[in-house]
Formats: C-alpha cells, structure tokens, sequence
C-alpha cells in the first residue's frame, strides 16, 4: 500500500532534520488525501471485519488527525461505516476528536434519524471534555434539534456551560432555540429567553421567531401574540412570521383569527406567499370551515395565485362527500379555465358526488370529453353502484347484462348512455355483491360463469371471496368448495377472508374433521383460523353437551401451530361445568396456564363459578388469591360466585367476609351479590339479617330489586315463618309492575297454612286464579295446589268462596267432579 511505503520511506529522515521538516510540509495535503482514501477503502471493502484486527490499520493510525478523520467522515455513504470508523478513531493512541469531527458525525446521525448513536455521541464529547466554540455547540444543538432530540439538545447546551467547555452567545442560544421550535416546550423556552436577558444579550429575529412556533405549537397565543407584538415594534415583522402565527391559530381551530390575520396582512401590504394560501386553505378544511375556505381560496387567486391541484381536490372532495354536484361541477368548470390538469382522483370524488342517475347523466354530459377510457368505466360502474345501493339490484342485473353487448345503449332517464368498453371485473364484482346481499345466489352465479365466456373478462378475488361467503352464509358449503377450487385453478391465491369464510361454515355445522382439515391448509397458506370462528365452533358442540370434544378440537388446533383465544377457552370451560365434568375443566385450565396462555378475569370467573356449585368453595377462593397475585382484579362476578358458594355450603360468614372484602377493594356489589346473600341468611334462618341486607341494598346503596331479587327475599321470609313480612314485600313487587310466578303464591299460600290463617291462604289463592298463575309452572306439581284446595274446603270461613273459584275453572287442575267423588262437597266447621 503506498501509505505504508510512504511510512516505510520517512523512517529514513532524522526526525530533527530540516530536510525531513519540509518533505513533510510539501506531502501534507498529498499525505491526507491519500490516507482518506485508503481509511475509506479499507472501511467500505470489508464491512464484516472487526477494524481492530485489521494490520493495515494498525499501520495507518499513528498519522490519524481531526481533518483527516472529518473528511473520512463525509466520505461514506453509510452512516453505520462513518460511525465504525469514527468508533475506531475513537480507541486509537495518541489521537482525539475534536468539535468539528464530533459535529461531522453528529450531522450524519442526524441526516440518518439514528437516535440512539447520536444520544450516546453527546455523552462522548462530555466525556472527552472536548473544547467547543459557540458555533460549533450551535451546530452540534441543531443536529440534535434536527432528529428531535430537544430534551438532550437542551441538557447538553447546559452541560458544556456548566463544565466550562464552551461559553454560548446569541448564536448559540439561538441554535437551541431553533432546535425546540418544532416542539411545545414552553417552560423550555420561557427559562432560556431569561438567560438570554440576564446574561445582556439582545434579542433578534431570529432569537423570537423559534420563539413564535413553540408558543404556537402549544397554542399558548396568550404569550404568542406579545411575541409577535414585540417583533412588529422592532421591525422585523414580515410574511414568515404572520403564516406562523396564522398557521398555528388554524392549528388549533381558531380559523376565524387565522382569517383576520391575513386580512392584517394584506392591509399592511405584507404578501402572502403561494405556500401560506395553501397551507392555510387545507387547514380551514381539516377544521370544517369550507366558509373560509374557499375566501381564502379567492383572495389566493385575487393575488394572482394559480390554485393546484391539491387544493382543487380537497375542495371538490368536500363538496362530493356532501353530495354538493353543482358546487363540485363548479370548481371544476374552473379548473378547466385555468388549465389546471385533472387526475382520476377528482374524476372519482365528482363521481362520488352524484345521488341517482340523473346527476350521472349530467356529470356524463359535462365531463365526458374529460374522460379516459378508466375514468369512464368507473363511471359506468357507479351507475351500477348507484342503482344496487338504492336496492334496484334486478335493474343492475338487467343493465349489466345488457352491457356485456358492446357498442350498447343505456337509456338513462331519456338520453342515450353509450358503453364505449366492456364491463370490467370492478363492474361485475358491485352486482354480483348486491345479488348476494339479496340472497339472489343463483343469478349472481350466472353472471359470474358468463363473465369468461361471453366477453373474456376474468373474476377477480373479491368475486371469488363474495360468492364463496354468500354460499357459506346461506350454508351451501359444497358449492362454497367448488367456486374454491376454480379459484385456486385460475391461479387465484386464496386471501384469509376466503378461507375463513368456508372454516366458518363448518363450524357453524360443528364439522369438527372439515374444520381440522381447512386449517391445515391454511397453515400452509398462512392464515389464522379467526378466533370467533373457533369460539363458534366450542359453543356449538358445548350447547349440544360435547363440551370434551369441543377440548379436543381445541388441541388439535394447538397441534396444528395456532393458539386459541381465551375466549374459545373460556367457552369450552363453560361447557364442561355445564355437564358436571369440573375435574376436567380444572384439568384444562391448568393446561392453559402451563401453556404459557393467561387466562383473563372471565376464565377464572367460569372456574369459580363450577367449583362454586359442586361446593368446592375452598378451592375457588385459591383461584381468587392466584389471580390476584397475577395481577388480575377479581370483578362482581368473582365475589359473587363465592359469596353463592359460601351461602351454598352454609357458610354464611365466609360469605359476609366475602361482601367486606369486596368493599375493601372498591368492587360494589349488584343486585344479585345482595339477593344472594339474602338467600343464604334466610336459609340459615337470619332473616333479621336478611332484612337489613335488603335496605342496605335499596336504601342505602339505591340499587333497585328486579324480579328474582324479590321472590328470593319472599320465599326466604317465609322459610323463616315470616309470613306477613312477606306478603308486604309481595304487594310492593306488584306495585313496582313486577308479576309474581306461581312458586313465591305457593310458598306464601303453604306459610299461611301452616299458621293455620285460612283467610290470608283464601286471598293468596284468589290473586293466583285472577292472574292465572294456576296455569302456569305450578301444573308441575299439583299435589301443592291440591292439599291447599282440600284444607280451604274443610274451612267454613273459605269453603264457599274456594268453590267458586274452581267452578269457574280458574283451577285447571281441580274440577267439581274431583271434590264430588272425594267426599269433599261438605266442609268441617
């Protein structure tokens, strides 16, 4: 290499010679240039290799220096080898980085957007207490500033001050300030414009513009406003600083501000520039101010302004989602003026715009010379869109079909609508879509075969994916497979959706095999079985109690590479309870968890709730304290299943323990927490208690009782032999519009005869007659109706009006004939 000859050469001058002194200054520049290039080759031709085991290097490092490695530096095409060499350059003796090659490779980090490295350089040159000019921090501050780094541009700038490094001036200062503009750092900014002040510096324009856009950003116009004060009176103000002002109030919706701003501006004949107008015009239309909008848009071209494209775009855009024909027409009547060029994107919101054929047939009219041959097949195609959208799918069928006829006419409202050019697959795909929507499976697969056939034109994905769901939904599975394997033979790859539609079906049929098939396939395909699919398919086969091969099916699909969601799980949870088979729920829940899944609140809420009913209440409360330290919090549901468990087991002071800890952990309990609860007492025959539940839960907590939480409360009442307390709460259910069912009369009905108070018996029993609850669930067990009929018979007080009653037939179950041939027509007094 000829660095190292040339090293090999100066070996042979003394060193202390005048002749070696002034070979070396003559090969100065010759001596750098050559060994930039040789430090770049070297760097760039062997990207894999550690530089530190590389000789030539060792060879090149003692003539290292900080202009040579800056022009390294500036060399590379990639950051990532400018900064091994500048790691490298780093580690070697005898040299050291100076601030010019610290900011030659902070502006390539930065030009590179490589946060971390430039994060870690300004913890290098602290380090390397490296002297820094005021320019140079200015520049170093800007890079940061430049990958928004302003919290680290911010601490270094006070770094270098507070470790004597460097002494920062207005220019630096300014740097900083710079570096925040783009940000909404204005404590940051408030605390440098005092130092700037104490320290005696003048502020500039270019000191308060930065100033201006942080105060904007963070629409703090309060501050922004006496800053742009303050740069009027010094004379700086011009154009720049107005857009920012006007920009940033649009920024945050005070367009009307924005307005008046620029109305300032023109009455101080400060210009605004083309960029400003546009900037502005599609801010007032991001804050849905079309008013200002479009008077800026005409103060834009009153300055003598050519309105683009983008700005005639998001203009008819507006006007086409309004569905606003004519002002769209309008502006694009004025584009034209201005020969500003049209794309398809105008062409299709103009398109958009039109409500019913009539403004097709106008736009067709207006713009067809406009139009290409694309532009005019969309608009074809949004006639057909058109008419399926407004439920005219036959006319779309019939009209489609007539325009597989080239060279057709359409008559569209009384003028000729000429097809130039054959339907597209776009075209095809809107009707044979809305034939599916109607359920017209047939027709939209005659359409489907006869596109090929009659004008060559080949069904894309999404007909395929429409006719393949629309089959699967009307449950035609085996046509569903045929239209798959064309797909597949067209050379059509099968999309998620296509799959998933088909394993949907299947498992809405519970096909467990099919389905088990399908997503084999799709593992090939790469595509996930949908997650409420799977679920689907658990649920089905739990409702129909094969809840153990809802579990396999579950592992095959594990087996075949995809992870259940926990719902699904939690489904096939659900159903193994439901048929006693806790064991076994308990088994695959612990096979979730070894499974590396996490089974969520609802999970553990389903196995608590199992554990709960076969009264393994110990059990549940351990999945309590499990979730808990997972960090899951146990919802209403959690508590509730236990506090049933405990009342189940008799328990009743676990499950009072179980209400506090509720309350401990901010959980309030519902309805049915208080219903459950109040049943346990009663069972336990607490009914004071019970009692005091019920108004805590409506007198203090304000819930209010439903159906079940009163006939809890009734039956429970008279359990405990409090009968007339139950009567009472029975009359305010009926008050509150509730209808009692036959159980909580017969509980009332058997309490009163127990107490041997006919009379109340006589009158429980007539409500029941009147509201026909006879007919009802207590056919069930007539025995209950029957030995009440039978003792109010044998009581004078209530003999008669008993018999009455079954004359009437109001007791299906009890005739006159049955009192008759039982000897009851007499009574005992």
């Amino acid at each position: 290499m000829k660095a190292l000859c040339l090293r090999s050469r100066l070996k042979q001058f003394p060193h202390n010679n005048n002749v070696f002194r002034s070979f070396i200054s003559s090969l100065l520049i010759y001596t750098d240039t050559n060994l930039a290039h040789q430090l770049h080759t070297i760097f760039t031709k062997n990207p894999n290799t550690s530089p530190d085991d590389d000789p030539d290097l060792h060879a090149l490092a003692p003539f290292l220096n900080p202009k040579l490695v800056e022009t390294v530096l500036y060399s590379f095409q990639s950051w990532n080898r400018a900064h091994i060499f500048f790691t490298w350059a780093s580690n070697q003796q005898g040299y050291s980085h100076n601030a010019y090659t610290f900011n030659a490779m902070a502006s390539i980090l930065s030009r590179a957007r490589q946060i971390a490295p430039l994060r870690a350089l300004s913890v290098q040159i602290l380090r390397s207490r490296c002297p820094m000019t005021p320019g140079a921090l200015g520049f170093f501050i800007r890079c940061f500033g430049g990958a928004g780094l302003v919290d680290e541009a911010n601490s270094l700038f006070d770094q270098v001050q507070s470790e004597g490094l460097c002494f920062p001036n207005v220019y630096a200062y300014n740097c900083l300030l710079e570096a925040v503009s783009k940000s909404t750092c204005v404590d940051l900014v408030d605390a440098k414009l005092k130092e700037m002040s104490d320290r005696g510096f003048v502020l500039d324009k270019y000191t308060l513009t930065p100033v201006l856009q942080v105060y904007c950003n963070a629409g703090r116009f309060d501050k922004a406003f006496d800053v742009f004060n303050m740069i009027s009176d010094r004379g700086f103000l011009d154009g720049y600083l107005f857009s920012i002002l006007a920009l940033g109030l649009t920024k945050w919706g005070q367009v009307d501000k924005a307005f008046e701003l620029i109305e300032v501006m023109e009455a101080r004949n400060v210009g605004v520039t083309e960029k400003t107008f546009i900037v502005l015009i599609h801010g007032f239309v991001k804050q849905a101010r079309l008013d200002r909008a479009l008077q800026l848009f005409d103060k834009m071209k009153d300055s003598g302004f050519v309105p683009d494209i983008s700005l005639y775009d998001v203009l008819i855009g507006v006007f086409s989602t309004a569905k606003e024909l004519d002002k769209a027409l309008g502006l694009y009547a004025e584009m034209k003026e201005f020969k500003v060029q049209t794309d398809t994107g105008i062409i299709t919101k103009l398109i958009s715009s039109c409500r019913d054929e009539g403004e097709l047939k106008r736009l067709y009219t207006e713009i067809r010379r406009d139009m290409n041959l694309e532009a005019l097949t969309m608009l074809y195609n949004s006639l057909l869109t058109v008419l399926v959208n407004n439920g005219s799918i036959n006319k779309a069928y019939g009209l489609l079909r007539m325009l597989m006829k080239k060279g057709c006419n359409y008559d569209l409202q009384g003028d000729e609508f000429c097809w130039e050019n054959d339907p597209n697959a776009d075209s095809f795909c809107v009707v044979i879509d809305g034939l599916v929507k109607a359920g017209k499976l047939d027709m939209a697969v005659g359409l489907f075969r006869d596109m090929p056939k009659k004008i060559g034109c080949k069904p894309n994905l999404l007909i395929y994916n429409n006719l393949i769901s629309g089959f699967c939904s009307s449950d035609r599975l085996e046509e569903s497979f045929e239209i798959l394997r064309e797909m597949e033979e067209s050379g059509l790859v099968p999309s998620p959706f296509t799959h998933n539609s088909i394993f949907g079906c299947l498992c809405k049929r519970m096909d467990v095999a099919g389905a088990l098939d399908l997503v084999k396939k799709m593992r090939v395909h790469g595509h996930d079985p949908w997650i409420k699919h799977c679920t689907l398919m658990v649920k089905e086969l739990c409702k129909h109690r094969k809840a153990v091969e809802a579990c396999k099916f579950l592992d095959d699909v594990v087996e075949e590479g995809f992870v259940p969601d926990m719902i699904a799980y939690s489904a096939a949870l659900d159903g193994l309870i439901r048929i006693k088979e806790v064991d076994l729920a308990m088994e695959l829940f612990r096979d979730i968890v070894a499974r590396g899944n996490y089974p969520d609140v609802v999970a553990y809420n389903t196995m608590m709730k199992g554990l709960c009913q076969v009264r393994r209440v110990a059990e549940a409360e351990e999945l309590l304290n499990e979730m808990i330290t997972k960090g899951l919090v146990p919802s209403v549901v959690t508590y509730n299943s236990l506090i049933d468990g405990w009342c189940k087991n008799g328990s009743v002071e676990a499950a009072m323990r179980c209400l506090s800890e509720m309350f401990d952990k901010g959980r309030e309990p519902n309805v049915i927490t208080y219903t459950t609860l109040m049943n346990g007492l009663c069972n336990a025959g607490r009914p004071e208690e019970a009692l005091a539940v019920w108004n805590e839960m409506v007198a203090v907590k304000g819930l209010v009782p439903g159906n079940i939480a009163f006939m809890a409360l009734v039956h429970g009442l008279c359990k405990c032999g409090r009968t007339n307390e139950a009567a009472v709460h029975l009359r305010e259910m009926k008050l509150r519009g509730m209808k009692p069912d036959g159980y909580v009369y017969t509980a009332l009905i058997s309490a009163f005869l127990a107490e041997l108070n006919h009379p109340s018996a006589l009158e429980m029993v007539k409500e029941m007659a009147d509201e026909g609850s006879f007919q009802g669930k207590l056919d069930k067990n007539p025995a209950i109706a029957r030995d009440a009929v039978i003792q109010l018979l044998r009581d004078s007080r209530t003999s008669s009006s008993i018999r009455d009653i079954i004359a009437e037939g109001k007791i299906p179950s009890i005739s006159m004939s049955d009192i008759e041939s039982e000897g009851l027509d007499g009574c005992i007094t």
